[in-house]
């Protein structure tokens, strides 16, 4: 006979999202359990972002190293150890780990449970044969897992995605990358640097997503550096041989074949939802993930999605995290909330780093009116200056009354400049607030401050501005 528990919430997946929820309940003295099938931390920690960044820090520090004549330094050239790098980066997940450890969580409170979940009925969450679990609430974080696109000949290749391609002790000769974009290039870029051949494939426009203007500015870097970027190129199949993986372009007679060592396919993501049995509990779902309203309420009333498994903004650990924070206020302490996905930011961690929240140019144009277009490059930094790292900008869209809208900035360290701008529009407030912010100097953020300045600019030429002025001068 099964044993049933009664907490308070059930999570299933122990992702970033979920280890969230268990760990805010369990705080509060919530009766919490946590299901989990694979590991602890989940995707983020084990196959995305954690060795994602380490393998992207390794590969920044090989191409820092050949810039330095611009600093008057000579130096040998890096000599790569691909084995010691695949071993910095699990060193990395290693030192993270007993953070989302199941040791941990028990540590806190909260009853960890290993297996796959499924739901009985809508009131009822099974694991096995063994354990029925009757909970006040549900929180399903399942995530996502990468989708393998439908391509002749693709199953049988010996093809990597984010959860295998970190687990290379060797370097790759050639490595061909279906997707262009944030996972494909990022690993791509990393993978040219540390001495791979790279070549990118793209059905249509690598970072399709983002503000074309600076999207091209990371591209055009891509290719200075070496790396085959190929857009709107159609896939007819792939082929498998001694040599390694070719990937077949075009149709109708007319074709092209790339032979490379290793094949990464980047090419988005699938809500892991499969074998959870939601019509069972009445959840709704399509092929995106599951149907959520804007409180992360699904269907069945007594049952959350977030993260990833609820579409939206995949692969985003702070997206997560957030409608974590949601669920927590609303479960709890029964207050009303509302998802703004238009307050996530999101960052594509190539060199230079694109990053971007709120609307974009063409978005906003589509929203407002009257919008105002405010920029500042880094080559009028000085810190950018100092440091030889001038490629980008800021762009800040605002309404015709100053209203932060949305910004992107492509450059140095776009991820971390982009926080203050995040901050502003979950407060709705006007430039006139970054205009007046005393940033340290030289910093990067100055340009920032520079554009919300920018602002102001036409009133400097205003015949009323410059009579008040003069009127003023009069009076001593």
């Amino acid at each position: 006979m099964a044993e049933v528990i009664t907490p308070d919430i059930c999570v299933i997946g122990a992702g970033s999202g979920g280890l969230s929820v268990a760990a805010a309940a369990a705080a509060f003295g919530v009766p919490v359990v946590l299901i989990e099938q694979g590991r602890m931390g989940g995707e983020c920690l084990n196959s995305g972002c954690v060795p994602s960044k380490a393998l992207i820090a390794a590969a920044r520090r090989v191409h820092g190293a050949t810039g330095l004549d611009a600093f008057g330094i000579t130096t040998s050239p890096p000599q790569i150890d691909f084995a010691r790098v695949h071993e910095h980066v699990h060193r990395v997940i290693a030192a993270i780990a007993p953070n989302d450890s199941r040791e941990r969580f028990n540590g806190l409170g909260v009853r960890v449970v290993a297996g796959k979940a499924r739901f009985k009925d809508k009131d009822t969450v099974a694991v096995g044969d063994d354990i029925e679990i009757k909970a006040r609430r549900v929180v399903i974080a399942t995530g996502s897992s990468p989708a393998i696109p439908a391509i002749p000949g693709l199953a049988m290749a010996p093809f990597l995605t984010n959860e295998t391609v970190f687990d290379l002790k060797a370097c790759p000769q050639h490595l061909i990358v279906l997707g262009g974009g944030p996972i494909g290039l990022e690993l791509g870029q990393a993978f040219r640097r540390l001495g791979a051949h790279v070549t990118v494939l793209d059905a249509d426009k690598a970072l399709a997503r983002e503000d074309v203007e600076c999207a091209r500015i990371v591209l055009d870097a891509l290719v200075q550096e070496g790396i085959v970027l190929r857009q709107g190129v159609s896939v007819a199949r792939v082929e498998t041989g001694a040599a390694g993986v070719a990937v077949v372009l075009g149709g109708t007679g007319n074709y092209e074949r790339i032979t490379g060592s290793d094949l990464l396919v980047a090419t988005g993501r699938r809500a892991n939802s499969d074998g959870l049995n939601l019509e069972a509990a009445g959840i709704a779902h399509t092929a995106a993930g599951i149907t959520v309203d804007r409180g992360m309420r699904t269907s069945n009333r007594r049952v959350y999605a977030i993260g990833d498994v609820a579409g939206g903004q995949q692969h985003f650990t702070h997206a997560a995290n957030y409608h974590a924070g949601l669920v927590i206020r609303n479960a709890l302490f029964r207050l009303p909330v509302k998802a703004d996905d238009r307050l996530i930011p999101r960052v594509t961690f190539t060199d230079p780093e694109l990053a971007h929240v709120g609307l974009s140019e063409q978005e906003a144009r589509g929203a407002a009116k009257t919008i105002r277009i405010l920029r500042w490059p880094f080559a009028e930094n000085d810190r950018a200056q100092a440091e030889r790292t001038t490629r980008g900008h800021i762009k800040v869209v605002t309404d015709k009354r100053g209203r932060i809208l949305g910004a992107t900035i492509v450059g140095p360290g776009a991820g971390e400049l982009i926080t203050p701008w995040t901050l502003a529009l979950a407060n709705r407030l006007n430039i006139r607030a970054l205009a007046g912010m005393v940033v340290p100097y030289p910093t990067f953020g100055e340009v920032g401050k520079r554009a919300a300045i920018s602002y102001f600019l036409p009133s400097l030429t205003s015949p009323f501005v410059r009579r008040i002025i003069g009127w003023l001068r009069r009076l001593g």
